[in-house]
């Protein structure tokens, strides 16, 4: 099954673990060097309608994906267990 990057935007993503949605893909991290697909991230909630920034990013590996659907992408993955900071925008970064 072929997917572009438009196709997997649109699908939620579920954790195997505890059937909880974590959200819908936003973006891929690729390896450049080798063209390979690293990871699914899933953007973090904004805070008070993005005036206080997100909250944490979600990056889940390829290696950690189990199914991809035609609505959902299902994840062997807690959605606590990785993490990532963004920088600060938003009126956040004046306090």
């Amino acid at each position: 099954m072929n997917c572009r990057l438009v196709e997997l935007r649109n699908k939620e993503v579920i954790s195997c673990e505890n059937g909880c949605r974590i959200g819908c893909v936003d973006d891929l991290e690729v390896d450049t060097s080798n063209a390979e697909v690293k990871a699914l991230v899933i953007y973090g909630r904004l805070k008070l309608f993005g005036l206080l920034g997100r909250k944490d990013d979600c990056i889940i590996p390829w290696e950690n994906i189990a199914l991809i659907g035609e609505d959902t992408i299902l994840v062997n993955f807690g959605a606590r267990n990785n993490k990532k900071h963004r920088k600060k925008g938003g009126f956040s970064k004046f306090f």
